[in-house]
C-alpha cells in the first residue's frame, strides 16, 4: 500500500516531496506544490498539468510574463504571485554567478538567463548585457521594443548606457517571437553597426544572442560577429 494512501490529493505532492525530495516529483507535482489547491471538480495536480500544457511545459512557464499568468483561468492573485516569485528567484539565481565571474566562464548560464528574460515575450525586444572590464555582468537592460530594423536610435542609446555604466564590454540580445532563432540579414547588419559604434568608445562587443522558442543562438559561434 502506498505511503500516501488515504491522504487528500492536494497533500500528496507535498508529502512525496518531504519523504523523497523534490527530484522525485513529476513536473505537474512540483507545480502542484506551489499552486496548493485545485479548482472545483479538478485536483491540484490536474490543474497544474493544465497550466503546464498551456505554456508548453516548465521551460515555457519559466519564460511566462505576469500578464500571461493572469490570463490563466483559476490562477488567482495568490497563485499568480507565488509563480511570479519563483520565476524571479530563478532569474536572480542565474544572474548571480554572471555578476561574480566572467560571463564566458558559464556560457550555458548566459543562455538560460536570456531565455528566462526574453523567451516569453510576445513582442520583439532588444536588450544589452553590459559587462565590466573583467566581463562580469553589470546590468541587463531592455532598450527597445518592436522591430529592430525600423529603429535608428539603437547605437546611440547603447553607447550612452555603456558610458553611463562604465562598461568595458557588451553582449546584445533580442528575441524572435516567431520562434525561429536563426539570425536574419538585419540581425547581422545591426550587430556590425553596434560593434563599430561601441568600438569608438572602447567597449568590446562579445556576442549577440537570439532567443527563439526552444533555443538561444550565439551569433559569435555562427561566425557572424
Amino acid at each position: 500500500m502506498s505511503a500516501f494512501h488515504g491522504l487528500p490529493p492536494d497533500a500528496r505532492p507535498r508529502e512525496k516531496l518531504i519523504a523523497h525530495g523534490a527530484s522525485a516529483l513529476a513536473d505537474a507535482e512540483l507545480l502542484a506544490v506551489l499552486l496548493r489547491t485545485g479548482l472545483p471538480g479538478r485536483s491540484v495536480i490536474a490543474f497544474a498539468q493544465q497550466v503546464l500544457d498551456q505554456f508548453g511545459g516548465l521551460a515555457g512557464l519559466l519564460r511566462a510574463d505576469p500578464k500571461s499568468l493572469r490570463q490563466v483561468h483559476g490562477l488567482g492573485p495568490a497563485k499568480g504571485a507565488a509563480l511570479s516569485a519563483v520565476l524571479e528567484i530563478a532569474r536572480r539565481a542565474l544572474r548571480q554567478p554572471l555578476s561574480q565571474a566572467p560571463v564566458f566562464d558559464a556560457v550555458d548560464t548566459v543562455r538560460d538567463y536570456l531565455a528566462l528574460q526574453l523567451g516569453g515575450l510576445q513582442n520583439e525586444c532588444f536588450a544589452v548585457m553590459f559587462l565590466d572590464t573583467r566581463h562580469r555582468l553589470i546590468s541587463l537592460e531592455t532598450l527597445s521594443h518592436g522591430t529592430l530594423s525600423h529603429t535608428i536610435a539603437y547605437p546611440r542609446e547603447v553607447v550612452k548606457r555603456a558610458l553611463a555604466l562604465n562598461a568595458g564590454a557588451a553582449i546584445l540580445a533580442h528575441n524572435h517571437p516567431s520562434g525561429h532563432a536563426e539570425p536574419s540579414t538585419q540581425d547581422i547588419e545591426l550587430t556590425r553597426t553596434m560593434t563599430a559604434a561601441l568600438g569608438l568608445v572602447e567597449v568590446r562587443m562579445l556576442d549577440h544572442f537570439i532567443v527563439g522558442a526552444d533555443r538561444v543562438v550565439s551569433m559569435a559561434e555562427l561566425g557572424c560577429l
